[in-house]
């Protein structure tokens, strides 16, 4: 059976038959038949016209209806027009139209005239100036345990084009703050900005300039340096150099051509890909390579900081009189001098850290079986003019902390028989 042509092939054939080529390599480049050919251009010689050009719609019949359904949805210009879907299940859920959603559709297209276009402006940013980072999805990707989901976190500079990739099995919010990590190092530098989509990791509520950031994402960009910059919704030409490397990463990077030794093969598979692009693709806002363009970015990249360790929670705790903060159910021991001051906790994989003034002042394992955990240390060291050490243990504190720091097996009866001549 011949298929069926599109209304745009059937012009072609219209167009190439008046250029002068044959039926048949008319037939050839369209993929058909030389009867289908002969078919349409006899049709156009006798004026034939689409049957269904002249009837009336069947949604016609709810015209009032439909229209004041259409104006109390009117659109600006730009955004998207009204859904037409909501308004077939409308009519058939209120006024029991028996017709099909394409024939809404029909309808709707032949009486409405659509949105106006809104254009978007072209800006070149200047050297240092931002970042686009999005996710690209590479389902059933072989890394040594057969095939899985992999999630491919793209970071570019907007200036120079120069890209880096890291490879994540997933986009938590660890994961989403690790990859920034792992991609600033592999830019050398910081931007001012960072463009992102308005995913929960770094956009908690609403959307755009209005959006609320995530907090621990707002906390990790400003320890590193960098301002946060949400797209508008559904405004994807806004971060477009990024969807082109996320398009472009699925032709480059190549992860489905063989089986990887684990997710740091590929990753430095694509490490080495990446490098050999970017020394002969063109920057097309510097007409150098991107390698070279990048470059001479640097120098307007904040120098790269002491990276901080990804965490998924960051609260300000307060610092009781005993030099200890309460989190996740626990109690942790900080160096006294922050006594009744607030420090910010963070949960990062596996530990949890302290930090006054930007610097970490001490970190313990996080989740653990204990409840309380004390360091010693914490209690140690002069006064400052604010605060004075505690007391120094005495004889039996002492000797507790013995008992405490000797495994059980090796406490000899001698020890605990010194605890009871010392409370004499």
């Amino acid at each position: 059976m011949a298929r069926r042509l599109r209304r745009e092939e059937v012009v072609t054939i219209r167009v190439l038959a008046e250029k002068g080529e044959s039926k048949r390599q008319i037939g050839r480049t369209l993929g058909v038949g030389e009867s289908l050919v002969r078919y349409h251009l006899k049709r156009a010689e006798d004026g034939a016209t689409d049957g269904r050009k002249g009837k009336i719609h069947k949604a016609a019949g709810l015209a009032g209806v439909i229209g004041r359904w259409w104006e109390d949805r009117e659109v600006e210009a730009g955004e998207r027009p009204p859904n037409v879907q909501e308004l077939h299940e409308l009519l058939l859920r209120e006024y029991a139209y028996d017709g099909s959603y394409q024939s809404v559709r029909r309808y709707v297209r032949a009486v409405f005239a659509p949105p106006k276009i809104r254009t978007y402006r072209r800006v070149e940013t200047p050297p240092g100036a931002q970042a686009q980072t999005d996710w690209g999805e590479f389902p059933r990707v072989d890394i040594g345990d057969g095939p899985e989901d992999l999630h491919a976190f793209v970071m570019v500079l907007s200036h120079s084009r120069k890209v880096a990739v890291v490879w994540s099995r997933s986009e938590k919010l660890l994961a989403w703050l690790n990859c920034h990590n792992e991609a600033f190092v592999r830019l050398a530098g910081i931007p001012a900005v960072n463009r992102i989509d308005n995913l929960k990791t770094g956009i908690s509520r609403g959307a755009g300039a209005w959006g609320v950031i995530n907090a621990t994402y707002r906390t990790y960009a400003k320890t590193v340096g960098f301002h946060i910059d949400a797209c508008a919704p559904r405004a994807g030409n806004a971060k477009g150099k990024v969807e082109a490397k996320v398009k472009l990463g699925r032709f480059r990077l190549r992860p489905y051509e063989r089986r990887f030794d684990g997710l740091k093969d590929l990753q430095d598979s694509t490490d080495r890909r990446l490098d050999r692009w970017s020394k002969t693709a063109i920057c097309p806002a510097t007409g150098k390579t991107v390698q070279e363009s990048w470059d001479d970015e640097l120098f307007y990249l904040a120098p790269l900081p002491v990276l901080p360790v990804p965490f998924d929670i960051a609260v300000t705790r307060p610092v009781h009189r005993d030099a200890t903060v309460s989190f996740e159910g626990r109690t942790y021991a900080v160096p006294f001098e922050h006594a009744l001051r607030e420090v910010e906790v963070r949960g990062c994989a596996g530990r949890v850290q302290f930090v006054a003034e930007g610097q970490v002042i001490k970190e313990y394992p996080r989740g653990t079986e204990e409840r309380i955990l004390v360091d010693p240390a914490c209690y140690e060291g002069e006064g400052t003019d604010r605060v004075l050490p505690p007391l120094p243990l005495g004889k039996m504190g002492r000797r507790l902390r013995e008992i405490m720091e000797t495994p059980v097996e090796k406490r000899p009866i001698d020890l605990y028989a010194a605890l009871a001549e010392v409370a004499r």
